[in-house]
């Protein structure tokens, strides 16, 4: 399933960017497992596009399982994941983020456990309404063909998880996301999980081919450069998944991946109220309802 979901974004992305191609890097992890990497650099849609897959094993420290789950017994760990994020040139082109995972563990002297997390969701420096509609859209039929609770309780769940805390305000407008999902037949959340990544594509690409080629200027572009810092400030302090690669001695590449070429401190900026800039802040501050 990680292996065709990585293959049908990567070939996807290519249709789109027509210039830029990813790059491969197949790693092994010291320990046990191993992933590949795939990233698509300064092309002529996306800054940078990074697709990756890891399935990586091996027992893990406390502080390691703590980043995956609220314990801290050392424990053998199997997990396999497929994760991308993707940051266009254009301002107006919104940043997309997924990540879908299956865990195992299996500690001293406890039943063996397992679980399914992972999530979609959309970061505009710019909002266009149809555009988010569409994406939540997608997001809410996917879930619909398995569960009528799980897009109201998975989109809850992700404007709760993607929360700056120190900023206030959610890193973008949302999507869905789950984690510790274990009380459904193993083979329903994984075609559950398969449904999700096949949605990705559909949901986003729409979306950025409306995008890509609007006219922009210095200030749209300053402004999707200090929106890229918020995603880099959750990415490197909340982020658990981050948290756990780090301490797992993953392949910091792939890892930091996520992270755009270029971002934008400016002290103090508050956009002016009423602005489209301020629109956006006012919806990462207070989450809609978009459907």
């Amino acid at each position: 399933m990680i292996r065709d979901a990585q293959d049908s974004v990567c070939q996807a992305l290519e249709a789109v960017d027509k210039v830029g191609k990813f790059k491969e890097d197949v790693w092994s992890r010291p320990g046990g497992g191993g992933g590949i990497s795939r990233v698509l650099q300064d092309g002529a849609v996306f800054e940078k596009a990074g697709v990756n897959v890891s399935v990586v094993y091996g027992v893990m420290p406390p502080e390691a399982y703590r980043a995956a789950r609220a314990k801290s017994t050392p424990v053998f760990v199997f997990y396999l994941l497929c994760s991308q994020v993707l940051h266009p040139k254009n301002p107006f082109a919104p940043t997309v983020h997924f990540n879908y995972r299956y865990f195992e563990t299996d500690a001293p002297g406890a039943p063996r456990q397992w679980w399914f997390g992972g999530g979609t969701d959309l970061t505009p420096a710019y909002i266009f309404e149809d555009d988010v509609k569409h994406f939540h859209s997608v997001q809410k039929k996917a879930c619909d063909k398995f569960d009528p609770t799980f897009y109201p309780r998975f989109k809850q769940w992700c404007d709760d998880y993607f929360y700056i805390k120190h900023r206030g305000e959610r890193r973008g407008l949302g999507g869905i996301f789950f984690d510790d999902l274990n009380d459904y037949d193993q083979e329903m959340l994984l075609a559950f999980a398969t449904e999700c990544a096949n949605s990705v594509i559909p949901a986003y690409v729409p979306i950025v081919e409306r995008r890509k080629d609007m006219p922009f200027n210095d200030q749209h572009k300053a402004w999707q450069q200090l929106r890229r810092g918020r995603y880099v400030e959750f990415n490197l302090v909340y982020d658990r998944g981050t948290t756990f690669g780090l301490k797992t001695g993953g392949r910091i590449e792939s890892i930091l991946v996520s992270l755009p070429l270029s971002a934008r401190w400016e002290y103090d900026h508050k956009p002016e109220e009423g602005s489209e800039e301020w629109k956006l802040l006012d919806a990462c501050i207070n989450p809609k309802e978009w459907l």
